[in-house]
């Protein structure tokens, strides 16, 4: 799942800064739903990555059953702090 349809799919755009907080909120709350019911793991890491990117991802431990994909989590969330905080330097 591109990161640009998943954008259009939940939120109706790929531009977030054009949603209003009500559409933030109800895209979320979509993503979410459809977040418990996905079964592919590609897909579902898709979801929990830009979820985790809006602040709004499951824990670790209730995202992911599977030990590797925790750690790929991990992984993702270390590289996108690295990443913000090269943008402060």
């Amino acid at each position: 799942m591109e990161f640009d349809d998943q954008m259009r799919r939940f939120f109706g755009t790929d531009d977030l800064g054009a949603v209003s907080s009500e559409g933030l909120a109800s895209g979320i709350e979509r993503m979410l739903v459809e977040f418990g019911l996905e079964t592919d793991k590609g897909r579902r890491f898709a979801m929990w990555s830009l979820l985790y990117m809006l602040g709004s991802a499951p824990d670790l431990d209730v995202a992911f059953k599977d030990p590797r994909d925790r750690d790929a989590a991990r992984t993702f969330m270390d590289l996108l702090d690295q990443a913000n905080a090269g943008e402060g330097s």
